[in-house]
């Protein structure tokens, strides 16, 4: 299957170099713009998976990164953490890290 993160994970920009295109019987390359050759089905799938991998290694950076107070509570956690000997903040961060291990 062709896919345009296939495609940017082998190099190239859509709208730049290649246009994609779907009449309903699936995806085809409808204009290649790129001086480079045109890449292979089997090579555009096997970016995509590679792709996919790297994204399923990597899910647990965006959940925490969801998780986590925005920078300003953090350091209001650890200006309070300071001011009273408590732990919200290190406990705020370990409880994120626990939820979404690497």
């Amino acid at each position: 299957m062709i896919t345009s993160t296939g495609l940017q994970k082998l190099g190239f920009v859509s709208g730049v170099d290649f246009t994609l295109q779907d009449d309903g019987t699936g995806v085809y390359i409808a204009e290649w713009k790129s001086d480079q050759p045109q890449p292979s089905v089997a090579e555009i799938e096997t970016a995509h998976t590679e792709w996919q991998a790297e994204q399923t290694a990597t899910q647990y950076q965006r959940d925490r990164a969801a998780a986590y107070a925005s920078l300003g509570d953090q350091l209001d956690m650890q200006y309070w953490d300071a001011l009273n000997s408590t732990t919200t903040w290190h406990d705020h961060v370990k409880d994120i890290k626990k939820r979404f291990p690497k």
